[in-house]
């Protein structure tokens, strides 16, 4: 039985390309937000593998700075900065509103899991006009363990009191389904452009083009 619905936020809540034009100015190109994305995840899952903890926050810094060096590109500081900050900021995408209000005509818990730190988790959030369809935000900082780790889908669990195969995570993100599903949670993946599962390993029981045909799914499935 599912009792939470937790939500993954980067991607798969709010639309990055809103960044492509900043990243057009400062870097020269707008396909180099992607590879900004990628860079930091790996900057930030190498720390966790090595044990030595980087934050969300530090990881888009450092990758910006790559990301510059490697394409011959001038990137102070504050523009680094710029960028940075402006993921606070982010739009929902289109159906995401719509679906989280669906959701929330259930008896089901929801919650925002991400790694972003904390302070920029809740301004995303706010920012975005969806945070009242949370009943709390949780982010993988306050454990020091980014997803996929298994602490940050631990720690939804025990916010809620709840076994952890009573959580479900929602993601656009192949490694993050594979996280919560190893570490025994449900999921479902919502399939946005360019985002495909991993042919590797377990798949979750709800794929979806979308948050709303996610939604429908969770709610014909998850909702009694």
């Amino acid at each position: 039985m599912t009792k939470v619905i937790a939500f993954d936020v980067n991607e798969t809540l709010l639309d990055l390309r809103a960044l492509d034009a900043h990243f057009g100015d400062l870097l020269g190109s707008t396909a180099l937000r992607a590879q900004w994305f990628a860079q930091m995840l790996q900057l930030a899952f190498v720390g966790g593998l090595t044990g030595e903890y980087v934050d969300f926050s530090t990881a888009q810094h450092a990758a910006l700075h790559m990301l510059a060096e490697r394409h011959g590109r001038d990137l102070t500081a504050d523009q680094a900065t710029q960028i940075v900050d402006r993921m606070s900021s982010l739009p929902p995408h289109p159906e995401v509103s719509g679906a989280l209000r669906i959701l929330g005509e259930t008896s089901l818990k929801r919650v925002a899991l991400t790694n972003s730190v904390a302070s920029v988790a809740e301004a995303q959030l706010i920012n975005a006009g969806i945070r009242d369809y949370f009943d709390d935000v949780i982010s993988a900082d306050t454990v020091k363990r980014l997803k996929p780790a298994p602490e940050p889908y631990r720690a939804v669990a025990s916010a809620f009191d709840v076994a952890i195969s009573e959580v479900r995570l929602v993601a656009a993100h192949s490694w993050d389904v594979s996280g919560a599903l190893s570490a025994g949670c449900k999921a479902a993946f919502v399939a946005r452009p360019g985002m495909v599962l991993s042919p590797i390993g377990r798949r979750p029981d709800i794929v979806g083009a979308d948050l709303a045909a996610v939604v429908d799914q969770i709610v014909a499935r998850d909702v009694h």
